[in-house]
This record gives C-alpha cells, sequence and structure tokens, in this order.
C-alpha cells in the first residue's frame, strides 16, 4: 500500500522554465524544504508513512531594494537561508517524532540559534585557521601576515578544516538520510528545471549534483576569503597596525569576520553565474569542485525520498489541484 499524503496534489506540475525564477531547496530531518521566489514549503514523512506539507512565506532579511542588487544580496540572502532553514529544521524535527517534546522556536530562540550557527562556522573556518597558521609562524615554515606564505598557510586550513568537517559528519549514520534527501533536492530541482514532469521515474534519472548547491556556495566562500584575505589584510595593515602581538592578531581576526561579508556578496554572485551559464566551459569550471564535494554531501535516494521532495516543490511553486 503506497503512504498517504496529508494534502491532495496532481499528479502533474505544469512545466515552468527556470530562467523564470530559479528554486531553491535544503535537506531537513526526514524530508526537503524547497524555495522559490517569496514562497516555501518543507515536505516531511511522518512515521506513519504520510507526507505532511508546510508552506510559508520565506523570511526577508531587509527589504529595501538596494539588499536585491547584484554585489550587495548576497551576504543578506546567507542570512535569509540560514533562518529559514534552521526554522525548516526545528519543524521536520517536530513532525519526524511526532511532536515528542519538540516544539517551533519563538522568534527570540530562533535569533539565538542563527547567531550560535554564525559563531561556530566563524570559529572553524576563519578563526581556527588563522590561529594554527600562527603555529606555522612560530614554528619558522611561514612569515608574517603580511606575507603571501601566512595566507596560503592558512587557505590550506580552511579547506582542511572544511573537508574533514564534510567527512566527520557523513560518518553520523542519520546524516546518510539526511544526505540522501540532499540528493532528492537536486533531483527534483533538476526535473522542474527542465521542463519535465515531476514524478519519481523522471527525477530518478536526474544527477544527485546540482552547481547551485549551498556546498558549491561554501567553496566558493573559502576560495574567495583566501584570495582577498592575501591581497587586503596587508593593505589595510599599512593604514594602521596595533603595536601589541596579541592586540594585532586580534585585530585581523575582526577585520576577516568584517571581510566575510564582501565575500559571501561576491561568492552569491559567482554560484549564480556558475549556475546560469552551464553552456560556458569557464562556467562548468568553475563548478567543478564544489561537484566534487558533492559526492560527499549527496547520496543516491530511493522513491520514498524523491517524493517527499517533489511534495516539497509542488508547494513551494504553487500548484493548483487538478
Amino acid at each position: 500500500m503506497s503512504p498517504k499524503v496529508s494534502r491532495p496534489a496532481s499528479p502533474r506540475l505544469l512545466p515552468l522554465l527556470a530562467a523564470a525564477q530559479h528554486v531553491g531547496g535544503q535537506a531537513v530531518m526526514e524530508g526537503v524544504m524547497m524555495r522559490r521566489g517569496d514562497r516555501l514549503a518543507i515536505a516531511v514523512r511522518r512515521p506513519d508513512g504520510s507526507i505532511v506539507v508546510e508552506e510559508r512565506p520565506w523570511f526577508v532579511l531587509v527589504r529595501g531594494e538596494w539588499a536585491k542588487k547584484p554585489g550587495l544580496r548576497g551576504f543578506p540572502v546567507l542570512v535569509e537561508t540560514m533562518v529559514n532553514g534552521i526554522g525548516a529544521l526545528n519543524y521536520s524535527a517536530q513532525q519526524a517524532l511526532e511532536g515528542e517534546g519538540e516544539e517551533e522556536l519563538s522568534p527570540l530562540a530562533l535569533a539565538g540559534t542563527v547567531a550560535l550557527a554564525f559563531g561556530m562556522a566563524l570559529a572553524l573556518f576563519v578563526v581556527l585557521p588563522h590561529l594554527v597558521t600562527l603555529g606555522v609562524q612560530a614554528l619558522g615554515l611561514s612569515g608574517g601576515v603580511e606575507s603571501l606564505a601566512f595566507h596560503a598557510w592558512d587557505g590550506v586550513f580552511k579547506l582542511a578544516v572544511f573537508v574533514l568537517y564534510i567527512l566527520g559528519i557523513s560518518l553520523v549514520p542519520d546524516i546518510k538520510r539526511v544526505f540522501q534527501y540532499h540528493g532528492a533536492e537536486h533531483k527534483t530541482i533538476w526535473t522542474f528545471e527542465n521542463g519535465l514532469a515531476l514524478t519519481c521515474e523522471n527525477a530518478r534519472q536526474a544527477s544527485r549534483l546540482h552547481p547551485r548547491c549551498g556546498t558549491t556556495f561554501l567553496l566558493f566562500v573559502l576560495a574567495l576569503s583566501i584570495v582577498l584575505y592575501a591581497v587586503l589584510v596587508p593593505w589595510l595593515l599599512q593604514f594602521w597596525s596595533p603595536d601589541g602581538s596579541v592586540l594585532k592578531q586580534l585585530y585581523i581576526i575582526g577585520l576577516k569576520l568584517v571581510l566575510m561579508i564582501p565575500v559571501s556578496c561576491l561568492a552569491y554572485e559567482l554560484i549564480r553565474l556558475s549556475g546560469r551559464c552551464q553552456n560556458v566551459a569557464l562556467c562548468r569550471w568553475m563548478a567543478v569542485p564544489g561537484m566534487m564535494m558533492q559526492r560527499l554531501t549527496t547520496y543516491e535516494p530511493d522513491d520514498a525520498q524523491i517524493e517527499v521532495a517533489i511534495a516539497a516543490l509542488r508547494g513551494a511553486v504553487g500548484e493548483k489541484d487538478a
């Protein structure tokens, strides 16, 4: 017997060209969150086999037109994605566990969770590599922060932390199912963007890798930060540099944290360009490192997981019942 779906959905979706408006998504606990424009939908497989779909407006951080302009929109989009993503994860946990001790986060708790997530990411990928590189400098294997060697070592450690983090979480048994839903998300988006009917059969044939994936975005952020830190940090130190060594290092770490804002903005434009121009060789090559990393963050899903991703995408695009 096929599992029931908690909201009716027609078996067909009218093909909508991807050029009209991108869709994006995120794997959650036993489900998928999909977003298109100012609308998102979270589909979760409940323990009884049914699929529940929650449709919500997309949280917008800044409503001014300036925040939508190329070169400026990247950081607001990053924050919005984290807020909506954490909210979707919380909702999916509540549904997947049938409410066993799980409650929706209050706005204050959600803000605290986002701040904690940002803090942990910055500590792992900015502060930790810098401190380890200082250790390399102390061993005489690198020059000071004004040298290219220092930032090269910093970049190596930054990438190593990222890869080790991905490898580490992939060893957690429950994460494998999340990575399968990640694959289902990509397959469903490819099916939609190719104008095909949203069916398990069509989605099964699609690739589980996608150039606009968050994994690719993170790699763009890391790569750009390595280049920009090597250029901008020594340049900014020419204008002012604290006298004490400890204060100087704290100042440089602070500079790196602030520079993550323009880095994320540039990375966002690059990933959009890479995803939009896959018929151009340069864009395809830009996406290669991220696509390779996605082999670690996506697994082949089964039809039941694809069915959940399809339900989420139908909710996000606002499909009307036939």
